[in-house]
């Protein structure tokens, strides 16, 4: 592709069936909000410019794309995706090119799909227009697409404008299109709005095409790569559709997922090669796996980095900041925050470890807990290399336990701690003889009394 491309994404809908106060395009797959999804592809293809068309709530979906530099134009009224386009060709002014025209609300459209539109441009006649089609396995109310076995276009017609012939066709209208700028509003120029719900039908630009003489093509792609969400069912259904590839993706590049359907990646979540992940196992944004990490059940892991051999879980929780060093374990109902361990440190279980750092084969025993917190500030543990942590001990930041130090069972520590040396922080133990004894008979005597 040679030609200038810019974009313009459709998102001044009002997302009315998703119940929400949120934007409708701003609503999560994976971790991140699905128009950002679109951007992410419509960027590999470096665009010149991106347009967001937005209206209700627009100030929500300036503040995602503003700082991203993707300028948003406004339609006021919503009188249709036709009239939608049209709010964009100021901010396309001057631009020479090609123009993909999406959907904010239908996120997964590949890269690769968006350029094979572009190339259709160029080729077989040069059309004006390239509309994106699919075939449902339910067509449902979708708008038809009428064309020749070669993908010329005689015209797109919606549902409720439809013959019952016309009906019967399984090739259906995306919405999605490309369309030289030269052409692009030259075209919506002449659209009408006298059709059954009187708007402004972007899809009347492919029946315009063919009057002007060069005519319009549909390309055909898979249903799920346009999905609409709609919904919060719908929603589910996307990413649900986007993990189910990212499981594959994850496979094929090498990775083990003992129960595929139960493991929940983020849009970008690193997973290097020979990685165990057991069932039931979620990841937040920011998380890296190297080589040969263990991941077992039941773990929720965001903003963690995970070394080469790590072992994570089951049962266990990463937090952002958390980095596990090589061959480094941290295990059930452990929780890690703004934590590094060292290469082959440890944390079997039981245990909280938040603003620390952790020196290579130290071990944490079950029930520690590093005390980062005031209540105003957070303040940082350090416990050197080869450190023992006896269990339930509660170390009070900002504390350093020194390289191969121990720390007894049960101690609660103030003070920092040499290396190398013994810290016991427990009251001396005493035994009273017969006690527990006569303390059952003596109550049982004032219950028996009642």
């Amino acid at each position: 592709m040679t030609n200038p491309i810019a974009a313009i994404i459709l998102a001044a809908g009002m997302g009315t069936r998703m119940k929400s106060d949120l934007h409708k395009v701003l609503h999560p797959i994976a971790g991140r909000p699905m128009l950002l999804h679109l951007i992410d592809n419509v960027r590999v293809l470096d665009p010149e410019r991106i347009v967001v068309v937005a209206g209700a709530r627009r100030e929500q979906v300036e503040a995602a794309v503003t700082p991203l530099g993707v300028e948003v134009a406004i339609q006021a009224e919503q009188l249709g995706t036709g009239h939608a386009v049209r709010q964009a060709e100021a901010a396309l002014s001057g631009f020479d090119g090609d123009v993909l025209i999406l959907y904010g609300d239908v996120p997964l459209v590949s890269t690769a799909t968006m350029a094979r539109m572009v190339e259709r441009l160029h080729s077989d006649g040069e059309p004006s227009v390239v509309v994106l089609g699919f075939r449902p396995a339910d067509a449902a109310a979708y708008g038809r697409v009428i064309a020749d076995k070669d993908g010329r276009i005689a015209k797109i017609v919606e549902y409720k404008d439809a013959s019952a012939d016309e009906r019967a066709v399984t090739l259906c209208n995306s919405g999605l299109m490309a369309v030289r700028s030269a052409d692009l509003f030259r075209l919506l120029a002449q659209v009408t709005n006298d059709n059954a719900a009187g708007e402004y039908y972007l899809t009347d630009l492919a029946e315009l095409a063919v009057k002007d003489g060069r005519g319009a093509v549909v390309v055909e792609t898979a249903a799920d790569e346009v999905a609409g969400v709609n919904s919060r069912a719908e929603l589910a259904a996307v990413d649900a559709s986007w993990q189910a590839k990212r499981r594959v993706q994850a496979m094929a590049e090498g990775a083990t997922l003992v129960d595929p359907a139960t493991v929940w990646f983020s849009f970008d979540t690193k997973v290097g090669r020979d990685v165990l992940i057991e069932p039931n196992v979620f990841f937040g944004p920011g998380v890296s796996i190297a080589d040969g990490a263990t991941i077992r059940g039941f773990s929720h892991i965001e903003g963690a980095t995970i070394g080469s051999g790590a072992e994570v879980g089951p049962y266990a929780r990463l937090r952002p900041g958390a980095v596990l060093g090589e061959k480094s374990k941290v295990g059930n109902f452990v929780e890690v925050k703004k934590a590094v361990l060292g290469r082959g440190a440890k944390a079997n279980h039981l245990t909280y470890l938040g603003d620390a750092e952790i020196g290579a084969g130290a071990n944490i025993g079950a029930g520690t807990i590093t005390c980062n917190y005031d209540g105003f500030f957070k303040y940082k543990t350090v416990i050197g290399e080869g450190a023992f942590i006896g269990s339930n001990s509660a170390l009070v930041a900002p504390v350093t336990i020194g390289a191969g130090a121990i720390v007894g069972a049960g101690s609660t520590v103030t003070k920092d701690v040499e290396a190398d040396a013994l810290r016991l922080v427990r009251p001396e133990q005493q035994t009273k003889s017969d006690w527990a004894k006569r303390f059952r008979e003596m109550m049982a005597a004032k219950k028996a009394a009642k």
